[in-house]
């Protein structure tokens, strides 16, 4: 039996391409994405590695506290201190470092890979030979005075800076000017990952990040023979107590290598997402292969009971030919894959994201990976099949070779197919009755419902295609003969049908919900931002530990074309257990009975359901309704509250509830209390800004460009609070057209073996008189007709699915109502119809090409 399943394989290896090719792209993703983990983790290691090899320890201050009303105290890094650490034993050399962040402006004015964590900057220590070992110099020179800075090489092709130019930078507020005199290279995983690195000389770095005179690290290496926990232990002995801490070298290479790693994780994820995607599709083209297998080979697996085989030994050998297929889409996946791992660096890489680069790593887990997967989507595919064929009596081998044996009806599959309908459609219209926000519960309860739903079309299918067909078949007759005959052939096998449909009702469900949820929470996004901020542009710092130049706000309401500018001070507030956004605003700007020129209500909208903006003031605070409803609090009422930097609760008079509002945040306080208990006291984080003639690049121009700084338009605030959105409909895109590539091999491979079950009729059809066009029109037809099955299946599930989600994104995004992209949908439809169209193209042709008498004696 095993030599009957080789040569079997052997046999219809044409056949099984299409399987091979299917499982292929699921496993090719697999092992391309673990080869792919692999090696950029060890480049990360590496490069961490070599970064701090000649480091053994590091020593950095404790961070003092700060009071309201004094700077922290300086470090103890001071030369002194490195004095006294060089002449501990065992220590080599003492290297001081002054480390902080700098944000830079590209050669066009815009700012330059602007990301949290990224945007390194350092201090240039030469040694004795004049030269910095951590930071080699490859044209220029190295930093030497207040005015000068160096950049890695990869900053400055990505700014196209050249040595010489004059850039704006900034590390902490005003806008900075310095002249590039130099470029450098680095190991630094994270500017190598996407980040920047700026140089400048020790005393310039000390006043910007540390105090004159006082570094923010100081890094040891070790002698010969003495450990890095060893120096560790005899450095610690000799630092003032509670005033540095010491870390190895191998811890921090390990700490910067996970660093970088959570930057590039996520997408480690993505290909996998693919490769799930592509083996559940791939298994039905597995099942839809070997059923029709199994009933070309009718007669034969017959002779092979009558001549002794047992039923086991027949489903053992159709296994054992799943398996053979298995190994060969395994290895030719991984082959693939390795493929796939070298060209994803580059495709994930951008100007904000660089992911490391380096050789191949090859482990045994994704071989093994790449044989698991591949084995076990096919062999457990090909087991229903299988049993089907163990059920064959011998008594078929007296029959037709070529006759088909239709099953029974049985009433198991549509009752098991509506009780699974009625189980998905009931969670998910549990869902949208009863869903107020996107929890965690909530959407594992909306992935099990739409999960559900997906099954059980699937499952209907068989059951479905007989009236649908029939009635998208009214518009096959305007075909003629060819037409009829078209949907004729697609009701002959339903299963057969509904098989290599669900491939397009998978990919067309998912893409269609989610282009619908996406759209309409675009669209809910753009009305939200529209009611909650009459601002035109937002002049903003990203985040509540920055602040604006305080005469950045006159400048700006005196920038041409501007008619009103609003400060607003943006910090944390604890209310209710939760950290919550609070905007700090002038009450002053806010008149009853009009608005005052120049003020807040110029910029932002906020509509109270109870109180006023008027009373705010110190310890009085206004929440938004949402706020209110989750602590019970109510106008009036007291809340205790921690803001900012605050150590302690306070006991703060709710004044007002307002209506939602992303520009007011979740509570709304005065803008000076807001700003002495910030976590840059007295400082701003945003300007509302409202001038119809106001630009851009004329706003940036009056904040000094400073890098720090978001100038962003209505529009441009939309997009960035949809980018989630996007970023998964760009997912789910990519889906689509994995799912289109395995369903356009579905179709080819059903047609193909179709066109052998009917080498008979196909040549009956032609002595009869139709031509060869004829006979392409009617395979093209009938390719049309099951993917438009496959396409309404999905197009109904996915909207179905995106009406009952919409309720967690209505918690999530305030005005969320279903808008279907009906412009989106007809191109789904259209792309669908066309890839049935064109994968018919190559079995329209071999069927045209059978000669008439041939055809006829053959069969």
């Amino acid at each position: 039996m095993l030599t009957t399943a080789l040569r079997n394989v052997l046999a219809h290896k044409a056949r099984l391409l299409m399987t091979v090719l299917a499982v292929c792209l699921g496993v090719a993703f697999v092992s391309g994405t673990l080869v792919f983990a692999d090696s950029t983790a060890a480049v990360q290691q590496a490069a961490a590695s070599r970064t701090f090899a000649d480091i053994a320890v590091s020593v950095t201050a404790k961070e003092s506290p700060a009071a309201p009303d004094r700077p922290s105290a300086p470090s103890v890094l001071t030369d002194a201190l490195a004095r006294r650490l060089a002449d501990v034993p065992g220590v080599a050399a003492v290297r001081p470092s002054v480390d902080g962040s700098a944000t830079l402006n590209a050669a066009d004015g815009r700012p330059l890979r602007v990301k949290r964590g990224t945007n390194l900057a350092a201090a240039y220590v030469p040694g004795r030979d004049g030269k910095d070992a951590r930071y080699p110099v490859v044209e220029g020179r190295a930093p030497a005075g207040a005015d000068e800075i160096a950049v890695d090489r990869g900053t400055a092709a990505a700014g196209r800076y050249r040595v010489g130019d004059t850039i704006t930078l900034a590390t902490d507020g005003p806008v900075l000017t310095a002249r590039l005199v130099g470029t450098v290279t680095t190991g630094d995983t994270r500017v190598t990952a996407g980040g920047t690195l700026t140089l400048f000389d020790r005393a310039t770095a000390q006043r910007l990040f540390a105090t004159p005179g006082h570094d923010t690290s100081l890094e040891v290496s070790a002698g010969p023979g003495t450990g890095q926990y060893e120096l560790a232990e005899r450095i610690a002995a000799v630092l003032p107590p509670g005033t540095a801490e010491v870390t190895t070298g191998q811890a921090q290479a390990n700490q910067q290598a996970i660093y970088v790693g959570t930057l590039t994780r996520g997408y480690q994820k993505l290909p996998m997402v693919f490769a799930g995607v592509s083996l559940f599709i791939g298994s039905f083209l597995v099942v839809n292969t070997f059923t029709m297998l199994v009933a070309r080979r009718t007669r034969e697996i017959a002779l092979l009971r009558a001549v002794g085989a047992t039923r086991r030994q027949v489903v053992r050998s159709l296994l054992a030919e799943a398996a053979l297929v298995g190994v060969v889409a395994s290895a030719a996946g991984f082959a693939l894959g390795l493929g796939i791992a070298a060209v994803l660096p580059g495709l994930l890489s951008g100007d904000g994201n660089q992911v490391p680069k380096g050789p191949l790593v090859i482990g045994p887990r994704p071989v093994a990976a790449a044989l698991f997967v591949g084995v076990g989507v096919t062999v457990p595919a090909a087991w229903l099949p299988s049993r089907r064929a163990a059920r064959i009596a011998p008594i078929e081998a007296l029959r037709a070779a070529a006759a088909v044996q239709p099953g029974g009806r049985s009433w198991l599959r549509p009752t098991a197919g509506v009780g699974l309908l009625a189980l998905g459609i009931g969670l998910l219209v549990a869902l949208a009755g009863s869903a107020e926000d996107a929890s965690e519960a909530n959407l594992r309860s909306a992935m099990l419902g739409c999960g559900v739903l997906v099954v059980a079309l699937i499952v209907l299918a068989p059951t479905l295609a007989v009236p649908v067909i029939r009635l998208t078949g009214r518009l096959t007759r305007r075909f003629g003969v060819a037409g009829l005959l078209a949907r004729q052939n697609a009701l002959r096998d339903p299963r057969r049908t509904a098989a290599t449909a669900a491939t397009l009702l998978i990919s067309t469900a998912l893409v269609s919900g989610l282009a619908t949820i996406g759209h309409s929470t675009g669209q809910a996004l753009d009305r939200q931002t529209a009611d909650g901020l009459a601002a035109d542009y937002v002049i903003s710092t990203g985040d509540t530990m920055t602040g604006i130049d305080p005469t950045a706000v006159q400048r700006v309401a005196g920038a041409p074309g501007v008619r009103g500018a609003s400060a607003v001070a943006d910090s944390t507030v604890v209310i209710g257990g939760k950290v919550r956004e609070i905007s700090g605003i002038d009450p002053a700007d806010v008149k009853s009975g009009g608005v005052e020129p120049g003020g807040v209500g110029q910029v932002m909208k906020l509509d109270f359901v109870s109180g006023s903006a008027q009373d705010l003031g110190p310890g009085r605070i206004a929440v938004s309704n949402s706020v209110a409803r989750e602590t019970g609090v109510s106008t009036g009422a007291q809340v205790n509250a921690r803001l900012g930097r605050s150590e302690e609760f306070t006991r703060y008079t709710v004044v007002g509830v307002y209506q939602d509002n992303p520009t007011a945040h979740d509570a709304v306080g005065a803008r000076g209390d807001v700003q002495n208990h910030s976590f840059k006291p007295g400082s701003v984080q945003r300007i509302l800004v409202r001038g119809d003639g106001a630009s851009g690049e004329g706003l940036r121009a009056a904040v000094g460009n400073n890098p720090l700084l978001k100038v962003q338009d209505r529009a441009e605030l939309v997009r960035e609070a949809a980018g989630t959105m996007s970023d998964l409909l760009t997912l789910m895109y990519g889906l689509l057209g994995i799912g289109v590539v395995i369903s356009a091999l579905g179709i080819v491979n059903t047609l193909a073996m179709s066109v052998t079950e009917r080498t008979r009729e196909i040549g009956v059809l032609r002595a009869i008189g139709m031509d060869r066009g004829g006979i392409r029109r009617m395979i093209r037809l009938e390719a049309v007709t099951v993917a438009a099955f496959g396409t309404l299946l999905g197009l109904a599930g996915g909207l179905f699915g995106a009406w009952a989600v919409g309720a967690l994104a209505g918690g999530a995004v305030k005005q969320y109502t279903l808008a279907v992209p009906w412009g989106t949908l007809a191109l789904l439809c259209l792309a669908s119809l066309t890839i049935g169209a064109l994968a018919a193209a190559l079995p329209a042709r071999r069927a045209a090409t059978l000669s008439p008498l041939e055809a006829v004696a053959a069969a």
